[in-house]
């Protein structure tokens, strides 16, 4: 048994001015993930990839309001695998914050090479 208080489910409903009880439409939700696969050449060590990455993470956090993850190769000096996430309402808007913020890293980063990156939508 856990521990958690568990709420059961309910439906949101509105009342019109007439009366009438109707259910509220959801908002869609999307979420974009996007994993990058990221080259540090140069890099001698585990603390300058923390150099690095910590920086990164917090601009793209701040830019693009994106939540960030190092995701794999965590042990490895010049190698780095990372998720960047949005949330938004559109597909196609979640899409392009996740291009904007793959080609920013390419433009403003030259101490990181993109690899590869991949995004899917959920």
């Amino acid at each position: 048994m856990g521990g958690g208080i568990t709420r059961p489910k309910v439906r949101r409903t509105d009342v019109d001015p007439a009366g009438l009880i109707y259910l509220r439409e959801r908002a869609a939700v999307i979420i974009g993930a996007c994993i990058i696969e990221l080259h540090l050449p140069g890099n001698g060590s585990l603390k300058e990839k923390r150099g690095i990455l910590k920086p990164l993470f917090s601009q793209l956090r701040r830019r693009f309001n994106l939540s960030t993850a190092e995701i794999g190769h965590n042990d490895i000096w010049q190698s780095a695998e990372i998720a960047i996430v949005t949330v938004a309402n559109d597909a196609g808007r979640a899409h392009a914050i996740l291009e904007r913020a793959v080609s920013w890293i390419e433009r403003h980063h030259p101490q990181v090479q993109v690899v590869d990156w991949e995004i899917e939508m959920f």
